[in-house]
């Protein structure tokens, strides 16, 4: 699931640079990289409406948190002179936040209706392979900018989230296992018409609308060998996902005009249109010999012109364009000090 970032922290990684030691490739696209938190597991920062706030998700022992929960941030101040405030209950686990339009309220995905504990993640690990949970207890909320949960958006048993809002503000798509696979879904942006649109097999999530709000780019996994194929249910029976391999999709928003858009192999994700619509931006470990290294990528809408904009750390991965086009936010595990700390960082784009 899009939440998942810990796919870097998990295996031990810690700063240092692999291959390429200086800074050409990200100068192309990126200038004043500001650092915005310091410390903990801190990804998926996405962006108001009117550019000027953050919602993001930290696991931060400093914050008093057990697992990742949901908080705001100015742009311009960031997290290192104080906690900012935590917008989720504090129980349970939470991901996948946004804004709603008017910047006034959130949604976000949280298992706290199945417990106040942090849910027991299991060994993800086994067999050598790092696996994703699919927590069923996960449903979407929308809450105010207090922490006060105003509607339930979704309320069907299975796993429910990693939900983001049209930038028309009309529709809201997530990913669900409700008719037995992990598939996209969309619904109104009050919880109404909630429709399936993707119906192949495999994990589809991550999703992202479109500037103009009428397609959606996304990650997915299409298991084709019997073995693969029944490797991947018998884990999504258990509750587990295996993220390794992965590419870009894009469809329409109802699901029409479905295109393969990457062919790399090993894990493609965290995909985000850029501005112009006409390419996307997303986080790849194609080029790793390891497979631990995450560096972003951009592509064009037909699969050519692919351009890699990072080089620093090994994990980069969540870019969200501000909505006005001038900045970039990301996560990465630069500047972390030796530590397995995953920060989320912002830039000013440059075309």
């Amino acid at each position: 699931m899009r939440h998942i970032f810990i796919l870097a922290i998990a295996v031990g990684l810690s700063y240092h640079s692999q291959a390429q030691t200086t800074d050409s490739i990200e100068s192309r696209h990126l200038s004043n990289i500001r650092q915005l938190t310091f410390g903990g597991d801190n990804a998926e920062a996405y962006f108001s409406f009117d550019n000027k706030h953050l919602v993001f998700q930290s696991n931060y022992k400093q914050w008093g948190v057990g697992c990742d929960q949901i908080f705001y941030m100015d742009v311009n101040e960031g997290t290192a002179k104080q906690k900012p405030p935590m917008l989720s209950t504090g129980k349970g686990r939470t991901t996948c936040a946004y804004f709603m339009p008017g910047n006034k309220q959130i949604l976000y995905a949280s298992t706290h209706k199945g417990g106040d504990n942090c849910p027991e993640t299991g060994d993800l690990h086994k067999d050598g392979k790092y696996l994703w949970p699919v927590f069923s207890s996960y449903d979407i909320y929308v809450a105010d900018l207090n922490g006060k949960i105003v509607k339930q958006l979704t309320n069907s048993p299975g796993y429910d989230a990693e939900a983001t809002v049209s930038p028309d503000g009309k529709k809201i798509v997530f990913t669900s296992d409700r008719t037995g696979d992990l598939e996209l879904w969309t619904m109104n942006i009050d919880g109404s018409d909630q429709k399936q649109i993707t119906f192949g097999l495999g994990y589809d999530g991550g999703a992202f609308f479109s500037p103009d709000s009428k397609k959606l780019v996304f990650r997915a996994s299409r298991p084709q060998t019997p073995e693969d194929i029944a490797e991947y249910k018998q884990l999504l029976k258990n509750g587990l996902v295996a993220p390794t391999n992965m590419e870009i999709y894009t469809c329409n928003v109802d699901g029409s005009d479905l295109k393969q858009i990457t062919h790399l192999g090993k894990a493609n994700w965290a995909p985000f249109f850029l501005p112009s619509g006409n390419k996307i931006i997303f986080s790849s470990n194609h080029a790793s010999k390891s497979g631990f290294y995450f560096q972003l990528y951009m592509i064009n809408l037909d699969g050519t012109g692919l351009e890699q904009i990072t080089n620093e750390s090994v994990f980069n991965a969540f870019p969200m364009f501000s909505p006005d086009g001038k900045k970039l936010v990301f996560s990465s595990n630069r500047n972390n000090g030796g530590t397995h700390d995953t920060n989320v960082f912002i830039a000013d784009w440059k075309d």
